[in-house]
């Protein structure tokens, strides 16, 4: 039987989910990851998918310190990078803007904005849960290719829809040449649908809706995964639980 072809170390520990690749880079080069019980710390090492990988017990403290924040975006912020005569989402997280209910126990520290992006957009103008994180784990588990993590929405509406037109949502769109993964779709009230989707195109639903007829005027997303956007107010966040999973 022919040996598996080796993989680059810090991509098979990101596909494992023990941590996102820059991590993982940052911890061989610490020397904070075994292989087979001996440290590697080369960057750019192969190895064999069967070896066994550990983490020092430093890079979990190091992951363990690190926070994921739930924001209510508002409309009008972007999601990622600040554009021109537009903010940064990131900009609402402050002492002040924190919730007042947030159950968690951290503290807020300045530190705790640094490398802090978003996991999963929303343009900016949308509106609802927008999760921001440090941990590479998550970010993974909620925008990798492969994220099986559902996305829920309320969409307001205008424009008549058929019962056909309800069906190609749920399945039968394609956008950018692409055919889009089953979604589900139903009315939620006369004017408001709701989407769950588990992909997450650049302005996926404005887009859909578009190819059966359909003007978004309103789009919150109340739901990624386990985890629901709930009362918390526009502008302000909390922190992800310890034991919240999405």
């Amino acid at each position: 039987m022919a040996a598996m072809e080796k993989i680059r170390l810090s991509k098979l520990m990101s596909e494992r989910g023990l941590c996102s690749r820059r991590e993982a880079d940052a911890y061989i080069e610490r020397g904070w990851v075994r292989v087979d019980g001996v440290p590697v710390t080369e960057l750019g090492t192969k190895v064999d998918p069967a070896q066994t990988i550990t983490l020092d017990p430093r890079a979990r403290q190091t992951q363990e310190k690190r926070v994921t924040i739930l924001l209510h975006k508002p409309v009008g912020y972007v999601s990622g990078q600040p554009e021109k005569g537009y903010k940064a989402a990131v900009s609402l997280v402050t002492r002040d803007s924190r919730y007042q209910d947030d159950p968690s126990p951290l503290r807020f520290h300045p530190d705790q904005l640094k490398g802090l992006a978003p996991a999963g957009r929303l343009d900016i103008d949308s509106q609802g849960l927008l999760v921001l994180t440090q941990d590479g784990r998550i970010a993974k588990q909620l925008i990798g290719e492969d994220s099986e993590v559902e996305k829920e929405y309320l969409v307001r509406v205008q424009g008549a829809l058929s019962e056909e037109g309800l069906k190609r949502l749920n399945h039968g769109l394609s956008l950018d040449g692409q055919a889009l993964r089953p979604a589900k779709v139903a009315w939620q009230n006369k004017d408001q649908l709701r989407f769950i989707l588990k992909e997450g195109k650049k302005r996926q639903i404005r887009r859909m809706c578009e190819l059966v007829g359909l003007k978004v005027v309103g789009l919150k997303r109340v739901r990624i995964g386990r985890v629901r956007l709930g009362d918390l107010p526009p502008g302000q966040w909390r922190y992800l639980g310890e034991k919240e999973r999405f």
